[in-house]
């Protein structure tokens, strides 16, 4: 149902490429829930499909891992195929036409552990088996930060996760089963993803949440000093051809903006001038080829709905021309992660 603000350019075609599923047990992860404001332990197609039909044109989506739905049983390193295997059946569900003409899920990005070294060419013929062509990359966080203040992802990543020698055998299978990478990380550590993509020079590889510049601990009342640190990184990073970047991820908790501990929400427009600035500076450095939009929810719901998330994207991209609108919003999501529809 509408509600709030008004959708601007509802014309616009969006195609979503990072959002998540998941239904997460009482006693599963409620202090890093807490620590990151979010607000659903449950978010499946009912909660997506109402998200997406609250007024901007979505025609598709793209899952990226949640640690949601492993399996109970067998091998540990087979575990998260089957997060493939449901994510596969609500694509399908969706690609029905009975629940609206957008394709929730039409690519999917699984969670592999690369460490694995070529023994991982196992559980990505696995991915592809429970996917076939909508698996479409893989996703390994690397976010660690020694402020133990800095929330810290379950799958508990080690420090310099992507210049371990075993990680790198293991990254260099994707290419071989034609599937992109999806980073994420904290903004101190993009060098090392600049050094990974120096190493894997042919490897379509995105930056997710334009690599989370951190607002707290040790980072919080140092604004202008890490967004300049930050936005070096950014350009150093955005000379790697092979790099692309997700706009997005702001409305984490981690980035220390505030919006998620507001009583009343934020409007578009609060959010747009805050984020503004690194918005248009990864837009600066790789250009609308190389730069997609993303939602991340229900994560970044902790500061702001889905509409008013859209809407503020959009205030940010006034000055852009219709050309490099459909890139921004839905051209290059759909390429990277070669979607058919």
């Amino acid at each position: 149902m509408l509600q709030g603000e008004d959708v601007l350019e509802p014309e616009l075609v969006i195609c979503d490429p990072h959002h998540h599923l998941w239904d997460l047990p009482a006693d599963m992860g409620s202090e890093f829930l807490g620590r990151m404001h979010m607000k659903r332990r449950r978010f499946l197609l009912p909660e997506i499909l109402e998200a997406i039909n609250d007024g901007h044109k979505v025609v598709s989506t793209v899952f990226v891992d949640a640690r949601a739905f492993y399996r109970a049983e067998g091998p540990a390193h087979l575990q998260p195929v089957g997060e493939t295997e449901f994510v596969n059946g609500v694509a399908a569900m969706s690609a029905s036409g009975r629940y609206g003409p957008s394709r929730v899920c039409a690519g999917i990005v699984g969670r592999a552990d690369l460490r694995l070294g070529a023994r991982v060419d196992e559980l990505l013929s696995c991915h592809r088996a429970a996917a076939g062509a909508r698996f479409r990359g893989v996703r390994q966080g690397a976010a660690f930060d020694p402020d133990e203040s800095i929330p810290r992802n379950a799958s508990a990543p080690p420090p310099h996760l992507y210049g371990m020698p075993e990680f790198r055998e293991g990254f260099g299978r994707l290419r071989h089963f034609g599937l992109s990478f999806d980073a994420w990380l904290y903004h101190p550590q993009i060098p090392e993803l600049t050094a990974l993509a120096d190493a894997h020079p042919y490897q379509p590889i995105v930056l997710d949440h334009m690599g989370t510049p951190l607002g707290l601990g040790a980072y919080a009342g140092r604004r202008l000093e890490i967004f300049a640190v930050w936005r070096a990184a950014i350009q150093e990073l955005a000379q790697r051809p092979n790099v692309w970047v997700k706009l997005g991820g702001l409305g984490m908790a981690l980035c220390g903006f505030g919006f998620e501990s507001r009583s009343t929400p934020a409007s578009s427009a609060e959010l747009a001038e805050t984020w503004r600035p690194y918005i248009e500076s990864c837009i600066a450095a790789f250009g609308t080829r190389r730069c997609m939009f993303e939602s991340n929810f229900p994560v970044d719901e902790a500061s702001s709905s889905y509409r008013s998330l859209w809407n503020a994207f959009k205030r940010i991209t006034t000055g852009c021309s219709k050309d490099e609108k459909r890139s921004l919003y839905h051209d290059v999501a759909q390429h990277f992660y070669r979607l058919c529809a």
